[in-house]
């Protein structure tokens, strides 16, 4: 991992959740709970995510990196994608992504970046080797193509009973994603752990054991909504969001910073002027009856 010094940002992140991006509590909870399970049964191997937006679940994710294990993330950040379909996805979602953005918010939480590589998700097979992670989240292109071979890899690289999870798998905006997904459950052997609202959860091993403790533990809280189906010979659970809350996240070291940015204030209104009476009208209306003071008013708006 390499370090480097963050630059003096308009606004640091205290807390995760001050980190833009789409990481609801619910998949803090599922993340967390796979990434321990994973920790407590023995299994050790790489992490890697590809899509990394501002951070927010890359910042997540490092905090399960165990001693000896490396951390891989892939973006295109600014930089230009394959092809063109790829290119104007990239600019009408992610224009303002940058990495430099991304690595000042992942070093507030963390003292060293993961292994960035910053091009398509294409160069991936490339640079981490097969059979070398034990959790990939894919959250790059919606692209069909894309999403297709980015599954292809995640199947290469993960070990026996690793983990992916597949972002935006039923997002309206996004069919090439559920098309892909659903594809791989069909076609190539991807068997479903659990649906969120979101993400796919899924794994080329056997998901009984997971999916058995998994069912314990939602059925143990009172913050989430299950159900169970058989579809094309899977067991589908399905978990909806009911209040959960994410699990504690360390703050980051701005926590304590107090500067702040002035917000910027409204010009001043000017006070209203005050239309100035001569003494002798102040006097006329003082001194006379108010019906011979509303008939001079009323002579003087008729000879205007």
């Amino acid at each position: 991992m390499a370090a480097t010094q963050p630059t003096t940002a308009a606004r640091r992140p205290r807390t995760l959740d001050d980190v833009p991006g789409w990481f609801p509590a619910l998949d803090q909870v599922l993340f967390d709970w796979l990434l321990d399970r994973q920790r407590s049964a023995g299994l050790h191997g790489d992490l890697l995510e590809v899509g990394v937006y501002m951070g927010k679940s890359a910042i997540f994710l490092g905090r399960r990196l165990q001693p000896g294990e490396r951390y891989t993330v892939c973006d295109l950040f600014e930089g230009d994608a394959p092809d063109d379909a790829n290119q104007a996805e990239s600019q009408k979602s992610y224009g303002s992504l940058t990495r430099r953005a991304f690595e000042e918010n992942y070093l507030s939480f963390h003292d060293e970046l993961p292994r960035v590589l910053q091009g398509p998700s294409s160069i991936v097979p490339d640079e981490v080797p097969p059979r070398s992670c034990r959790f990939v989240h894919i959250d790059g292109s919606h692209l069909y193509e894309h999403v297709y071979d980015d599954i292809g890899a995640a199947q290469d690289l993960l070990v026996p009973d690793g983990v992916v999870v597949l972002d935006d798998f039923r997002s309206e905006h996004t069919p090439g994603v559920s098309i892909a997904a659903w594809e791989a459950v069909l076609n190539r052997g991807l068997r479903p752990i659990c649906l969120s609202t979101q993400k796919l959860y899924g794994t080329w091993g056997d998901p009984g054991p997971v999916q058995e403790e998994l069912l314990a533990m939602v059925r143990a809280r009172t913050d989430c909504r299950l159900s169970v189906q058989q579809a094309a010979g899977h067991r589908i659970v399905r978990l909806k969001a009911k209040g959960t809350q994410a699990p504690p996240f360390p703050p980051s070291r701005h926590a304590d910073d107090t500067t702040e940015q002035p917000a910027e204030q409204p010009a001043a209104r000017p006070a209203p002027r005050r239309t100035s009476r001569s003494r002798a009208r102040a006097l006329a209306t003082d001194l006379l009856p108010p019906v011979l003071t509303r008939a001079i008013r009323e002579a003087r708006r008729r000879g205007r």
